[in-house]
């Protein structure tokens, strides 16, 4: 059986990756998986700490769930708004967006 310092340790390396990715790129989409790293890093904690905390109760999966919901809609939204500017300036470099435009 996998102790649960195990599952913490990969928790850790996750979201410490994903705090990398989203400050080094310059490509909006990579950010937006660096973001989606962080926020499995997290559900992967609900999880974790459901278990020690409470090994009968659904409370933690029930939120890693929530939150899973709450980052696909962010997702299909952040996607969205990603073709909207390429659209308009043909590149999703950061930095190329400079200004917001009407």
């Amino acid at each position: 059986m996998i102790s649960i310092i195990c599952y913490l340790i990969v928790s850790t390396i996750m979201l410490c990756a994903g705090i990398y990715g989203f400050f080094t790129r310059h490509n909006l989409l990579a950010m937006l998986i660096s973001v989606e790293l962080m926020l499995n890093a997290t559900d992967i904690n609900f999880a974790v700490f459901n278990r020690l905390l409470y090994p009968n109760g659904q409370e933690g999966y029930f939120f890693a769930l929530f939150s899973i919901a709450i980052s696909a809609a962010e997702t299909a939204i952040a996607i969205a708004i990603m073709i909207n500017i390429y659209r308009n300036i043909r590149s999703i470099q950061v930095d190329k967006i400079n200004k917001m435009k009407w």
